[in-house]
């Protein structure tokens, strides 16, 4: 038994030396550079919460692929936007432009937030005037006292 583990522990490190190193994804790097930089501001549009640089979808490589072709045709990072913007629509980008279409998607978030206070507070004042103040005699103060002070735990009255 322990020969044949011998054996394979021979064979399995013999055959890792003969392991390649990994190939570069492109041959010039600064144009992987500007890859990364233009991907990491645009959205997965499969995965959503990950950007295109950082998701492996296969989705996500084709449209590496596709904005390393365009960086190669010469294409500036605005007109690569551009062209994503005008495929996928403002949704691929993380930092949506502000304009009438995406004032809600801006401003959406904060209206929520002032509708939930102003309901909160309106359910508080609602509250408050539904508890009816008791006023209490002093026969029922003394006994409260009488109950507070008692030690036994027993009613004294």
């Amino acid at each position: 038994m322990k020969s044949i583990l011998l054996i394979a522990l021979c064979v399995f490190s013999f055959s890792s030396s003969f392991a390649k190193d990994a190939a570069p994804l492109a041959d010039d790097p600064v144009i992987e550079q500007r890859l990364i930089i233009i991907s990491e501001e645009m959205r997965c549009l499969v995965c959503q919460n990950e950007s295109l640089a950082g998701s492996r979808s296969d989705l996500a490589n084709d449209l590496r692929r596709e904005i390393r072709t365009l960086i190669k045709e010469g294409k500036s990072d605005d007109q690569i936007r551009s062209f994503m913007v005008e495929r996928y629509g403002d949704f691929v980008l993380y930092r949506p432009p502000v304009k009438p279409i995406t004032w809600l998607l801006w401003i959406g978030p904060f209206i929520i937030l002032l509708i939930g206070i102003a309901g909160l507070l309106t359910y508080l004042r609602r509250r408050n005037n539904a508890v009816t103040n008791i006023a209490l005699s002093d026969d029922d103060n003394k006994r409260i006292d009488a109950l507070l002070n008692n030690k036994n735990g027993t009613e004294a009255l």
